[in-house]
């Protein structure tokens, strides 16, 4: 059987920016936008254009350059959005716009000051009006995941009635726990009249770290795409993290859902975000921050020099990292120091490697890190120093 695509939206270049601090210039738009097209994203999400004459340029300069994704401009469901939306893609290969509106009872009575009846012209309106452009609209019902399921599959129905391409569900304010998505998911896929015509979007945020959970369940139920950002940046606590749900669909092939990714660029791609945006990339984040593939427990480190398959579930070299990091600290073991005396040319038998740990041991305990450096200290100052051999 084959397996089904996810397509991979990123809009790093979009929601991603709106860390704060975090603002690119359109020349850094360009680069990251052009790695990301080799990085094989389906769609690039590369800006609000309405909201200024920088993001109106940027969207229009991502577009002339982009050769293979799709390249998308956001807009609220306002007429004025769309056709300043519609202008900054003329040169795409491959517009979309994205259009949308809150759907949530909370979005229709304090934000809106509306009801639902009205929302749901609302809708109707705004994508038929994005169609009179492009052939390709997304349709997003913001703070999806607090919108009951009866109301949301209404509003799915007038956006495909429209002409919508796509259904963006998004967990707005990152609340629904993985099984409630899911099941949000499903209920749209098995009672929106039309679905066929249309691939549902999980557009998930990760105020209680769940995005990427809530989006891997989301496709498992039927969703086609997922919205996501480089190292997982973006509004708040950010968004689904790429690098980690294209890692899980590949990880777990039984799950038969694949996407275009190229993996091995992924490492490249995350530093690349990070220098531009000069945003730090926690060392513990899943598949690209800088522990990700490192080991200093001693009994870990043991397993990984034995096979690395004992520790790491992915080869760093998947994900474009050279290879594991052994760390030496107080707490590594003989095995951890014989490999890293190696790799800095001592070859130590057996009992030479017993005399250095007991040398190494007391630099450990006054240094967080013991480096390559300190290795040749360490060595040098041992009693069995004369007898060791060059590697």
């Amino acid at each position: 059987m084959s397996k089904s695509h996810i397509h991979i939206f990123d809009t790093t270049l979009r929601d991603g920016e709106q860390v704060p601090g975090c603002k690119l210039n359109t020349a850094q738009k360009i680069i990251i936008a052009e790695q990301l097209d080799l990085l094989g994203v389906d769609v690039i999400e590369a800006g609000f254009p309405i909201s200024s004459p920088g993001d109106y340029a940027s969207v229009s300069a991502v577009s002339e350059i982009v050769k293979n994704a799709t390249v998308c401009g956001l807009t609220r469901a306002v007429e004025k959005d769309i056709e300043v939306a519609a202008s900054a893609l003329k040169d795409a290969r491959k517009p979309r716009i994205h259009t949308g509106i809150g759907t949530s009872d909370s979005h229709i009575k304090h934000k809106f000051k509306s009801n639902r009846e009205e929302i749901l012209e609302r809708v109707y309106k705004a994508v038929k009006y994005a169609k009179s452009f492009v052939e390709d609209v997304e349709f997003y019902a913001e703070d999806a995941g607090r919108t009951d399921n009866e109301y949301l599959a209404r509003v799915c129905e007038e956006a495909i009635r429209a002409g919508a391409t796509v259904l963006n569900i998004p967990d707005t304010t990152g609340y629904c726990l993985p099984n409630e998505y899911g099941a949000k998911i499903k209920y749209l896929k098995e009672n929106v009249k039309g679905i066929e015509k249309a691939i549902l979007s999980c557009h998930c945020h990760n105020d209680l770290g769940l995005a990427t959970a809530n989006s891997i369940e989301g496709v498992i139920q039927g969703a086609r795409q997922i919205e996501c950002t480089i190292n997982g940046i973006g509004e708040r606590a950010g968004n689904t993290a790429l690098e980690e749900v294209v890692m899980i669909l590949k990880q777990h092939p039984y799950l038969d859902l694949e996407t275009n990714i190229n993996t091995k660029l992924l490492y490249e791609t995350s530093q690349m975000v990070s220098n531009n945006m000069g945003i730090y990339t926690q060392p513990n984040k899943a598949i690209v921050g800088s522990n990700a593939f490192a080991h200093s427990s001693g009994i870990h480190q043991d397993g990984v020099i034995k096979n690395r398959e004992t520790y790491e579930i992915i080869d760093p070299h998947e994900v474009g990292v050279t290879e594991s990091a052994i760390v030496l600290t107080a707490r590594s073991g003989r095995a951890a120091l014989a490999y890293r005396a190696r790799k800095v040319g001592y070859e130590l038998t057996k009992l030479q490697l017993d005399e250095v740990y007991t040398n190494f041991l007391k630099f450990a305990d006054k240094k967080k890190e013991i480096e390559d450096n300190d290795i040749h200290q360490i060595i040098e100052t041992s009693t069995v120093f004369s007898q060791i051999a060059s590697a």
